[in-house]
């Protein structure tokens, strides 16, 4: 193990930081502390004028570069947080930025970029890419390259959090988790936090298809990841930087990996406590700490976090929404199969109780069985478990597919199909109200022997359920059909006509 011999200590509180950043607040965390029975604060660097820590060690490295080479300019590669930090001190400098990002950076991030006057080229898939372009153009324009994280200037103004951590909090601290990307962070917060309070572990945590940092630990090198998944982009890096690596090995007491299902339940959570929504990136630090008081079984211990930043980029809200309460073990995604004959549908329901259901998908396939694709609100896992147990004790096959890949990210949008066989098939759009109960009061209210063929809803946090719906009804019972419609009450459209219906499903 290589030690350091730079004084990181007298580094981090000589920084020229705050200039620009600011010291953020340290907040408790009142509803995931309640939850998870410690104490949880937050530190929010998601509130830095670029809405993340980078912004630190960008302008300590800039700030203190001679005179003359500033003027020539600088140049970054980065997928966007540290971008907006290099981009913002230049325009305090007053000197050129040309920034390289990865052509899969949010646009959020690159129009960010713009506003501060920085020149952008988009190259490669990852950071990596990104990095080897920006070295060539260092020497053809003669610029100075401001590295995102492998730099002891950078490290020791990202350490600055560490300082105003303790400063805020005196009292005994658990542990203090890092999201690591390349390792500033991760490296500036240990090499402070252990020259002063060694007692206190520092945790890195990294997603689980970016994990460059664990497996340099665990082989004791740097290692070269062959690719990162970019969902948790703002530490999408395939190999740690050497002054990282080093500090890390020496100062670092252990790395968490999570999933994206965890990360996207710790940016609800944050937004339960904070109504802020963190980029991936910037939540990682929660759901580690998350997953090691759970592992810990740890109780009335102060656990701090850094929410590194809210770069978020507005579509991927959706993806986030549908996998909190998973990643959170808030809901389990069930596969039934159900007997194919009028009132087995009606049979199922009552088997879910007053259940919140999420979710249902279902299509007619053949004149025996029916598979049904359901998501089902749960207080814990212990419940699901128990859900399927239920159901098989009634003769009805469940399968669990809560941590099924291919369910959760395909299947639930790809349940259905052509149905000849659904003779006298009528479709009708319903709006339910979003409330315990609103189906079974649809299925008792149709009080016939009608075949439900097609039943599709999905829960969007709307004040009423939409749901679309297919029966066998023959003419004969047009006007009894009505009269259950009107029954009913609720908002419906027939769509029997619908063109969509036709190509796809009728």
């Amino acid at each position: 193990m290589t030690k350091t011999t730079i004084n990181y200590r007298e580094k981090i509180e000589h920084s020229h930081v705050y200039d620009v950043a600011k010291k953020t607040p340290l907040e408790f965390q009142a509803s995931l502390s309640a939850r998870i029975d410690n104490r949880v604060l937050l530190k929010r660097e998601d509130m830095q004028p670029v809405f993340s820590f980078k912004i630190r060690g960008a302008y300590n490295k800039m700030a203190s570069l001679p005179a003359d080479v500033l003027k020539r300019g600088v140049i970054a590669a980065s997928a966007g947080n540290h971008a907006q930090g290099v981009a913002m001190s230049a325009k305090k400098l007053g000197c050129r930025a040309v920034i390289v990002m990865p052509t899969t950076t949010p646009a959020i991030k690159i129009n960010a970029v713009r506003s501060y006057g920085a020149e952008i080229v988009l190259f490669g898939d990852s950071y990596s890419d990104s990095y080897v372009k920006a070295l060539e153009l260092e020497k053809t324009e003669h610029l100075t390259f401001v590295h995102p994280y492998d730099d002891p200037d950078v490290i020791a103004g990202q350490g600055t959090i560490a300082l105003e951590i303790l400063e805020k909090n005196p009292q005994p601290i658990e542990a203090i988790f890092c999201c690591v990307g390349g390792g500033g962070l991760l490296a500036g917060v240990a090499a402070y936090v252990k020259a002063l309070r060694p007692e206190i572990k520092v945790i890195g945590v990294e997603a689980k298809d970016a994990e460059a940092m664990t497996e340099s630990l665990k082989k004791g090198e740097r290692v070269m990841l062959d690719q990162v998944g970019l969902f948790a982009d703002g530490a999408a890096v395939k190999q740690v930087g050497e002054h990282t690596f080093a500090l890390a090995q020496q100062y670092v007491d252990e790395m968490i990996v999570v999933d994206n299902d965890a990360i996207c339940a710790a940016i609800k959570d944050v937004f339960e406590d904070t109504r802020s929504i963190l980029e991936p990136a910037g939540a990682l630090a929660v759901a580690g700490l998350k997953a090691y008081a759970k592992r810990e079984n740890l109780h009335g211990k102060t656990l701090i976090g850094i929410a590194s930043g809210a770069n978020m980029n507005f579509d991927r809200l959706r993806f986030v929404a549908e996998r909190a309460e998973i990643g959170e073990k808030r809901e389990a995604v069930l596969a039934v199969t159900i007997p194919e004959k009028p009132g087995a549908f009606k049979a199922f329901c009552n088997l879910l109780g007053n259940r919140n259901i999420t979710e249902f998908n279902y299509r007619y396939a053949d004149a025996k069985v029916a598979h049904i694709f359901v998501g089902v609100a749960i207080a814990d896992p212990a419940e699901s478990a128990k859900l399927v147990a239920d159901l098989q004790a009634q003769g009805l096959p469940a399968l669990d597919l809560t941590d099924n890949e291919v369910a959760k990210l395909h299947l639930r949008h790809l349940v259905g199909g052509h149905a000849p066989q659904a003779e006298h098939e009528v479709v009708f759009r319903f709006e339910f109200p979003e409330k315990p109960g609103a189906l079974m009061k649809f299925l008792e209210t149709m009080g016939h022997d009608w075949n439900i063929s097609l039943f599709h809803y999905r829960n969007h946090g709307a004040d009423f359920g939409r749901v679309l719906v297919g029966m066998q009804v023959p003419p004969s019972d047009s006007a009894e059909f009505n009269t259950f419609l009107d029954n009913l009450g609720y908002p419906h459209w027939d769509e029997t006509q619908n063109p969509a219906y036709k190509l796809f499903l009728g």
